[in-house]
């Protein structure tokens, strides 16, 4: 894979997993709010992101599988540490709203 393909998919990567994170934080802060609508549907708009990250990265692993090696340089490592805090973020936000869902339902 070229230089600039790379950089390319890195960027890709990041900047999918960035809106993810955060819209996921944005759901919080609607369930917070009581606003469960909204919430959700930040929620499923994180959700879309990751899809998105993980259709770049799966582009990549297909690449490498084709025999079109992928650097592995500190860019790389960069995305991929994004991507997986946006995974575990958005993990961790459903978890929140839900329980916002449970203290507004007992008020």
């Amino acid at each position: 894979m070229a230089q600039e393909d790379n950089m390319q998919v890195v960027m890709g990567i990041i900047m999918e997993a960035g809106n993810a994170k955060a819209a996921a934080m944005q759901a919080i802060t609607a369930a917070k709010a009581g606003d469960f609508d909204k919430a959700d549907e930040f929620v499923k708009q994180a959700n879309k992101d990751l899809v998105n990250a993980h259709n770049v990265q799966t582009d990549m692993l297909t690449k490498e599988a084709q025999g079109d090696h992928v650097k592995v340089d500190l860019y790389m490592v960069h995305a991929q540490d994004h991507l997986m805090t946006a995974i575990t973020f958005i993990d961790l936000a459903k978890e929140i709203v839900e329980l916002y869902k449970k203290v507004a339902d007992k008020d």
